[in-house]
């Protein structure tokens, strides 16, 4: 089963994905798909405030954040999932995703630390849901001192279209196990 959605104009045929027993997500991968990458990268800089430095999580975040940097000029920070050897001074906030079993780590160090601290900064993503990985997100940049500008996805899922304080693209439903959406 798909879900056909128009995402900034162009086509996706996005699968069905079950996520315990009664609900279905629909999956939205950038991994690969260039063409969708740059179109929404350039999309959510029409709709961007001044800001000095792109922040995402680690994993499917990257490339939108990427490539909203080409296009913008602008740096690019990757919170990663554990430290990494040349990592000082590691500060750390636990994560919760729906698509993840388990609880993740972000963290970042000194580079990132001076890359964020005292800058404004805009927070990106493929997909907000449940708002738990950007809430990650958004502690450690505060414990690092960025000033958070503005919040913005690709797609808003479920709820998470509801809210006011990110700017998204799209909403994305949530389905029935029938492959229906949820009202």
């Amino acid at each position: 089963m798909f879900y056909e959605m128009q995402i900034a104009g162009l086509t996706r045929q996005l699968p069905l994905c079950p996520l315990g027993d009664s609900m279905m997500i629909a999956g939205f991968v950038m991994f690969g798909d260039v063409e969708i990458t740059v179109k929404c990268a350039e999309e959510l800089l029409k709709r961007a405030p001044e800001f000095d430095v792109i922040v995402t999580a680690e994993s499917k975040g990257i490339p939108l954040a990427h490539e909203m940097a080409r296009q913008s000029g602008k740096d690019y920070v990757v919170l990663r999932k554990e430290p990494k050897l040349y990592m000082t001074n590691v500060v750390k906030t636990g994560v919760e995703s729906i698509t993840t079993a388990h609880i993740q780590t972000l963290c970042l160090g000194d580079y990132e630390r001076n890359m964020i601290q005292g800058r404004k900064v805009l927070i990106v993503d493929d997909v907000i849901s449940t708002g738990g990985s950007l809430l990650s997100i958004e502690k450690l940049v505060n414990k690092v001192e960025g000033e958070i500008v503005c919040k913005m996805a690709v797609l808003a899922e479920g709820d998470a279209a509801q809210r006011e304080d990110i700017i998204f693209l799209e909403p994305l439903p949530l389905f029935d196990r029938n492959g229906k959406p949820l009202e």
